[in-house]
């Protein structure tokens, strides 16, 4: 596996979460910088042979707005 691409979702409750897509890896933090840390732990707890962890980490960052019309 050469990459895995994580949903970053806007947490209800406050902060972030992060599911791996084709892998059952999850996280969450309060702030963006400290969810790329728990990821790429999560990554290597997942993964501990480097010889079979992904190379690239994709986060795909979806957040919903509502604006009055």
């Amino acid at each position: 596996m050469t990459e895995i691409v994580f949903l970053v979702k806007d947490d209800p409750d406050g902060g972030y979460t992060a599911r791996a897509l084709g892998e059952s890896i999850f996280t969450q933090a309060d702030d963006i910088e400290t969810l790329r840390k728990m990821i790429r732990d999560a990554v290597h707890c997942h993964f501990p042979n480097e010889h079979n962890r992904p190379k690239i980490i994709r986060l795909h960052i979806v957040r919903d707005e509502v604006i009055a019309s």
